[in-house]
């Protein structure tokens, strides 16, 4: 009897500490459990006296029933704090805007095309595309380039069908293709612009890849000189790169050109005076051009005695390098999103 008025004694603080549901399970066990000290007097009720018996099994309930309301009040205080703690947790707060999923962008080369292209776009010209899966004689004989041209070598073109010139296919080694293809297909005049993906036997460095974008251009019409050409190029260089922008252009080759050029554009960085990045020139490269040869207008069936015309041509890359200052071509084909989000 005394054991079990210190055991009722004890309890109440003993369960109060218990702090959460997994303490007072333990507890629980210890307190009205198998081996606890009521569960033993239980089991030793029949080797006591006949008249004692009585007393001390109601002793026990007493004792069990006092415990339990104990326990049960302790496990309902947990139970809540639980309960609570939990939905604490979950809690949603309404007022909060909703989930907002993150916006998709163009690419940097594909925003640089659309702007070039808009520009020429806005002078009247057309959007024209070509099969990127070539035959020879577009990309090479109906531009004016001989057989023995170095720039037909396997170590330069990548060839799908070579052999036999009359059907030889390749990757394109530019848009040039889509003058010819072009003027097949449609009477002068003709003002057009031809974005696309081209391919060439190039190792990767800083400038190259075997696989860029150019955007050709092309106008052919009477009475065009080179005036016009130059005049045409002056007004996109200001429109891309800024109003401030000064052209020149320096004499080249090209075989479906005569004469031909090298547009320059006056350094973004340095205006002019010479640094790093025009490699202290004052003048950056960009675009190839000049006056369609004859010969290319000939082998479409345009009279080349009433007719002219220019052409050029620029890498989207190279475009966007120079306006952006990106340092290395790589960087627009790894998709990388830290570099991307720079041109949201």
């Amino acid at each position: 009897m005394e054991a079990f008025d210190q055991l009722l004694a004890q309890a109440p603080a003993r369960i109060d500490l218990a702090g959460d549901l997994d303490a007072l399970a333990t507890l629980e066990a210890e307190l009205v459990g198998k081996k606890s000290l009521i569960a033993e007097t239980r089991r030793g009720l029949g080797r006591l006296p006949a008249e004692e018996r009585p007393v001390v099994g109601a002793r026990v309930h007493e004792v069990l029933r006092s415990l339990q309301e104990l326990l049960d009040h302790r496990r309902s205080v947990l139970e809540r704090v639980a309960e609570d703690r939990l939905l604490e947790q979950d809690r949603v707060d309404v007022s909060l805007g909703g989930y907002e999923p993150s916006i998709g962008m163009h690419h940097i080369l594909t925003q640089t095309v659309d702007e070039v292209v808009d520009i020429f776009t806005g002078l009247g010209y057309r959007v024209a595309s070509g099969p990127e899966v070539e035959l020879a004689w577009y990309n090479f004989d109906a531009l004016n380039t001989p057989p023995t041209h170095p720039s037909r070598l396997e170590s330069d073109t990548l060839y799908v069908e070579y052999g036999d010139p009359s059907d030889e296919m390749l990757l394109r080694t530019h848009t040039s293709p889509m003058q010819a293809r072009y003027m097949e297909q449609n009477d002068p005049p003709v003002y057009v612009v031809v974005p696309g993906r081209t391919f060439r036997a190039d190792a990767l460095d800083p400038t190259h890849s075997p696989v860029f974008y150019q955007i050709e251009g092309l106008a052919v019409d009477e009475n065009i000189t080179f005036g016009d050409l130059k005049g045409t190029l002056a007004h996109f260089a200001r429109e891309f790169f800024g109003s401030e922008r000064k052209i020149r252009l320096m004499p080249h080759f090209f075989p479906f050109t005569e004469p031909s050029a090298e547009m320059h554009m006056s350094c973004y960085a340095c205006d002019g005076s010479g640094c790093r990045v025009c490699s202290g020139s004052g003048w950056i490269e960009l675009i190839g051009c000049g006056m369609v040869d004859p010969n290319v207008l000939d082998a479409v069936g345009y009279d080349s005695s009433k007719l002219s015309g220019f052409a050029f041509g620029m890498g989207a890359e190279r475009m966007a390098m120079v306006r952006h200052g990106i340092n290395h071509i790589k960087h627009f084909y790894e998709n990388d999103i830290r570099v991307l989000r720079q041109f949201t």
